[in-house]
């Protein structure tokens, strides 16, 4: 597997993230089992994606890491809108999605 600073990164982001699913599961089980669903994805698609040969398929897989990055960032601003956890927090963790974020689109670019 090559090493990708996004993989990197994705892994700093769910760790980052881990307490706070703790947190969410105690008053919504629904939007704790998205979160940890989207930010399972993103990990597990980069890493997919880095494993395929192809250009066209890494940047397929990508794409859906990005998009699962995506859903994670606004699954966290929901639970910090809803009370669920300090803006603080989530502000932290939405920076360290950006930068997932940003460095997927750099991948896909250099993919297409």
């Amino acid at each position: 597997m090559h090493h990708f600073i996004a993989l990197d990164v994705a892994f700093e982001f769910a760790t980052a993230v881990r307490p706070a699913l703790d947190v969410i599961r105690r008053k919504d089980r629904s939007l704790e089992d998205q979160l940890h669903r989207a930010v399972a994805s993103c990990v597990l698609n980069i890493s997919e994606g880095d494993g395929k040969s192809s250009l066209r398929d890494q940047a397929r897989y990508f794409e859906i890491a990005r998009g699962s990055c995506r859903e994670a960032r606004a699954a966290l601003k929901l639970a910090a809108i809803w009370g669920y956890l300090d803006e603080t927090t989530v502000a932290e963790h939405d920076a360290l999605g950006d930068r997932v974020c940003a460095l997927l689109s750099k991948l896909i670019a250099r993919a297409a």
